[in-house]
């Protein structure tokens, strides 16, 4: 699984930001530093055993993923890879990243969760580390913010004029486009972190596959 499962190295240089602009396309994005990809997997609920070939970006759609299931859970389906210093799982359906933040950060493993929620035109954006959620807040809504150190971000916010310095008024220019306030706070978090993913993780880079939740038909069609 090695080559697939490290595709996305060395094609780094293109921060986060663009996932500002990736609306529904995916479920949500875990970055993950001090663990590989597998075991990335298994902390979200993955039988480390049943992992597909590589498979792309758009091969995924091919997939049979019930996102919801009246009176149940939905599928869940990742997708790994590792970039710079961090494995990635790009989730799919009812996938478990948010459920699972805790848990995928315990033993001193760092962990940031990017979740769009393109019903609200807006995302989520949470930091952990060894087991406890530090900082979260909506993109868009940076002055309200959550955890046990809900301020630890707050100078790059200030650096990247998401923030002023009081770290609660908005100081990005009016009228500027949603997207692209969006943008300014994912490169901030992504500089802080040095946090990499490139474009092609939605469309031809082929990786490793895994199920999380439910039971999804993983047979291409």
């Amino acid at each position: 699984m090695g080559d697939g499962t490290r595709g996305a190295e060395g094609n780094g240089g293109e921060g986060i930001e663009w996932l500002a602009d990736t609306g529904g396309a995916v479920g949500g994005v875990v970055f993950a530093r001090g663990i590989p990809p597998e075991e990335l997997a298994r902390r979200m609920g993955a039988d480390p055993a049943a992992v597909t070939g590589p498979i792309s970006g758009t091969e995924i759609w091919n997939l049979d993923i019930e996102v919801y299931r009246p009176g149940g859970d939905g599928d869940g389906v990742i997708r790994v890879g590792e970039a710079a210093d961090w494995s990635f799982a790009i989730e799919y359906g009812d996938s478990t990243g948010g459920e699972l933040l805790t848990e995928i950060a315990r033993d001193g493993v760092e962990v940031v969760h990017f979740r769009p929620m393109p019903e609200r035109q807006q995302a989520l954006l949470d930091y952990a580390r060894d087991g406890a959620v530090l900082c979260g807040f909506g993109l868009g809504e940076e002055r309200w913010r959550w955890g046990q150190d809900p301020d630890l971000l707050v100078p790059e916010l200030v650096a990247a004029a998401v923030l002023a310095a009081d770290g609660v008024t908005p100081a990005g220019p009016g009228g500027e486009p949603c997207a692209a306030a969006r943008r300014r706070t994912l490169g901030a978090v992504g500089r802080r972190f040095g946090l990499e993913l490139p474009r092609a993780v939605l469309g031809e880079l082929r990786l490793p596959a895994y199920v999380v939740r439910g039971m999804p038909d993983m047979e291409l069609r």
